[in-house]
């Protein structure tokens, strides 16, 4: 009844700004119409509808078709050895348990031998966990291996588990679950998610559907649950084509023989990028995109299972929402951009035509999604606020649209998401651009490590000058073409 009250006040707002608008700016001959409510949202809503229709296909038919083959006969693409490699640093204790439990919980009863590999830095963290194991696993079903880390990234700790599991020699059947440490997971989501492997053998990795418990305000829960339902459907749309474009580090799975071969490790533990002007330099954080250039590189496809699920507990980086969300988006936007910039060195035949193509949307997309907002200001300062009215009700009415679709994810909507939404888009077109000329800017919002400056003397000065130069040149460029675009 609070939702349905809040949705109704909503949509009482979006009347009353239709209310305001003058009807001759609402005439769909109008070219100012066009122009703000066609054109400029043409390319935007068709790719947009084009992930929705993909998606749709694949969690209706595509997918449901192949999760009853596997139902017909299981156990013929069940893997020989399932490994749950974890990570854990600094996450509070009732999260680690609760952690820890799920993991041993779905080790145990799913139907097939279980190792659980643990990668973790402090002492407490492994005290915990043998007594997490010793609870869940009575009859000693499910082997343990504690590798003490240095605390020196996550990348080094996977690595480290990795090798753990390397050294156990797995056969070629054998799947390797990779967990973060605050990731629960869901009643049989090993089990549902591991046969693919066997159902297609060019299956490298897989990665999961994912919910969230998040310690925080409201406003800043729904903007994750709201990122959630994005990324579920985009996900699916992925998949269709067997190129998910990242193996989530919360919880993700891939062919032991993959994961154990030194290239990946190599790729998972020391990555770095060679850029044009600020010269070598490697990924601090991103790892679950190194994971994914690997197998990319080495020509294995990626999936999504998305009725098998995990539920990741969300502790912010801040208790205030705006310098929360913008450090997150930095950090997964620019490990975003980093991954793009590789990826599409590899070419549409490795990749694919449309995962080629969302790559290059993605460099696009940051300036696309700005360009309403700007010719809206401009034209309300060169001929009437009511242009910038028709623009705000525009944005308020497809949000609202936009919103509904997500209930389609069955994942929770709410009705902040319209505001939400738009949010992401403009603050997040401006985290991107400002990550695209800083790729270097690294930093992890749990381990407050940064990437430490190789480059001394001129030319860290040169890095820094050059990213701020090229940043204000190409937001230069972005406006005059603007200004050309409404004064025409």
């Amino acid at each position: 009844m609070k939702n349905m009250a809040e949705w109704l006040l909503w949509l009482s707002v979006v009347m009353g700004l239709a209310l305001l608008i003058d009807p001759d700016y609402l005439d769909s001959g109008d070219s100012k119409f066009i122009l703000l409510i066609g054109a400029i949202g043409l390319w935007r809503y068709s790719i947009g509808g084009l992930h929705l229709l993909r998606g749709l296909w694949f969690m209706r038919v595509t997918f449901p078709a192949m999760r009853r083959c596997i139902e017909r006969d299981p156990q013929s693409y069940a893997p020989s050895h399932i490994y749950l490699v974890v990570t854990s640093f600094r996450i509070p204790a009732d999260t680690t348990w609760n952690v820890y439990a799920s993991v041993f919980r779905e080790a145990v009863n799913c139907g097939t031998p279980a190792t659980v590999v643990v990668s973790i830095v402090e002492r407490a963290d492994e005290n915990l966990i043998r007594q997490c194991h010793r609870e869940f696993d009575q009859q000693g079903c499910v082997k343990l291996i504690i590798c003490r880390a240095r605390g020196t990234g996550k990348r080094d700790g996977l690595a480290l588990a990795f090798r753990a599991v390397s050294r156990t020699m797995p056969d070629k059947d054998a799947v390797v679950g990779v967990v973060d440490g605050d990731t629960m997971l869901a009643p049989d989501c090993v089990r549902d998610s591991v046969c693919f492997f066997g159902l297609m053998p060019n299956l490298g990795g897989l990665t999961t559907n994912e919910q969230c418990v998040v310690r925080g305000s409201r406003l800043m829960r729904d903007w994750h649950t709201m990122r959630f339902a994005q990324r579920h459907l985009n996900m699916c749309s992925m998949a269709l084509s067997r190129r998910v474009l990242t193996m989530t580090g919360r919880m993700s799975f891939f062919r032991a023989a993959v994961l154990t071969s030194p290239e990946f490790i190599a790729d998972v533990e020391s990555d770095y990028l060679v850029h044009w002007r600020l010269g070598k330099f490697r990924f601090l954080t991103g790892d679950d995109k190194s994971s994914w250039n690997a197998l990319m590189t080495l020509g294995w496809d990626t999936f999504y299972v998305p009725d098998a699920h995990t539920l990741t507990v969300e502790h912010p980086p801040h208790h205030r929402f705006v310098p929360a969300t913008l450090q997150l988006m930095f950090r997964w936007y620019g490990n975003s951009l980093r991954q793009n910039l590789r990826a599409t060195q590899l070419g549409w035949r490795r990749l694919g035509v449309f995962a080629t193509f969302v790559l290059y949307d993605q460099r696009i997309s940051m300036w696309t999604c700005l360009i309403g907002l700007t010719v809206a200001l401009m034209m309300a300062s060169l001929q009437h606020w009511q242009v910038f009215a028709v623009y705000v009700f525009w944005i308020a009415l497809s949000r609202t649209l936009v919103a509904a679709l997500l209930t389609l994810t069955c994942h929770p909507v709410g009705p902040l998401y319209p505001v939400l939404l738009y949010y992401n888009q403009i603050v997040g077109s401006l985290v991107k651009i400002f990550a695209l000329f800083h790729l270097d800017r690294q930093s992890w919002t749990r381990q407050k490590t940064t990437l430490s400056v190789q480059n001394a003397g001129f030319d860290a000065v040169f890095n820094r000058i050059s990213s701020k130069t090229m940043l204000f040149a190409a937001g230069s460029v972005f406006v005059c073409l603007m200004v050309l675009l409404t004064s025409s």
